[in-house]
């Protein structure tokens, strides 16, 4: 890891992730949003992917998931080779609460103007949710792991190539679904497409990160 030493601030960050759990951690969330959205846009008004217990009882299983597993990695794994680092409740919850929020409030009132402006709001949302994306894994760990910028490349090609997809061929992702409200189809197949790409980017990044930090770290040799 290629870490800059006088960035303190983005330790605990950097430390989380040196094993690759966060982004596999994120990466699973992305592709349960994904898959939960394709259920709701797939099933029946009357199905229970349409209620909101079952909603509330899938985001926490799958939250459960993210905790508990990354715990057990942790604790077996990443603590007996790098060590126990304790993060402040700032950087455990607050800090992404935050950033997650005004990222949230950001893609409505983008979305909201595009909308009631009449602009091309597949373009615009593709490009939109890939710079915000792109700038958060540049800022968060491209600069600490440099085979990440690779990533960064990657993510930049895709959606440039998800915002100049034709419009019906994003709609044909869901059609026939029960998109109702003012969404468009377009956006709904967007945000579809979104959450699955990247979802799937943050799971190969981190199972790369998870594989190297296996072979360049060791557990501690155990006394005779």
């Amino acid at each position: 890891m290629n870490q800059p030493i006088g960035d303190y601030s983005k330790r605990p960050f950097w430390y989380y992730n040196i094993d690759g759990v966060g982004e596999l951690g994120m990466g699973f969330m992305l592709l349960g949003f994904g898959l939960l959205i394709w259920l709701q846009l797939h099933t029946p008004t009357d199905a229970v992917w349409h209620r909101m217990y079952a909603t509330l009882l899938y985001v926490g299983l799958m939250c459960a998931i993210i905790h508990y597993g990354s715990k057990a990695i942790k604790q077996r794994i990443t603590y007996p080779r790098t060590g126990f680092v304790e993060y402040t409740k700032r950087d455990k919850v607050w800090r992404p609460m935050i950033l997650g929020a005004l990222a949230s409030g950001a893609i409505s009132i983008a979305l909201a103007v595009a909308l009631r402006s009449q602009w091309d709001v597949k373009t615009l949302a593709s490009l939109f949710m890939g710079l915000v994306f792109g700038a958060s894994y540049a800022r968060g760990l491209a600069r600490t792991v440099r085979w990440k910028w690779a990533v960064v490349v990657a993510i930049a090609v895709a959606t440039l190539a998800i915002a100049t997809l034709p419009a019906d061929l994003v709609e044909s992702v869901v059609n026939g679904s029960r998109v109702t409200g003012k969404v468009p189809q377009v956006v709904a197949g967007v945000f579809l497409i979104w959450f699955l790409f990247y979802g799937a980017v943050l799971l190969i990044s981190g199972g790369i990160s998870f594989c190297l930090y296996l072979r360049r770290t060791q557990p501690p040799a155990r006394e005779a």
